[in-house]
């Protein structure tokens, strides 16, 4: 399953979601792709994805969750990657 939160985290001017999905990563970047949203917007366990995308989001069957929901689903489902254990790609 998909979940997005409402758009409402402001950065470069626009109002921005969070985009997660509690299977895989790889469901995560196909559904991002499918919605034209590029990769680098891919930030360790979620995409940031700007508010002129969240009713396509909706539209294309992401379940809409507070942002505190996002994190808990993440970890139930152990595909959060906090920003203190990511390593980049050498």
């Amino acid at each position: 399953m998909l979940y997005v939160d409402q758009p409402r985290w402001p950065a470069r001017g626009r109002l921005w979601s969070h985009l997660i999905s509690d299977a895989s990563l790889a469901e995560l970047h196909v559904f991002a792709e499918t919605l034209g949203v590029p990769r680098r917007a891919f930030d360790r366990d979620h995409y940031d994805i700007p508010a002129e995308r969240y009713r396509m989001a909706v539209h294309l069957g992401a379940r809409v969750v507070p942002s505190r929901d996002l994190v808990r689903l993440l970890r139930t489902a152990d595909l959060r990657r906090p920003k203190h254990l990511h390593r980049p790609a050498p």
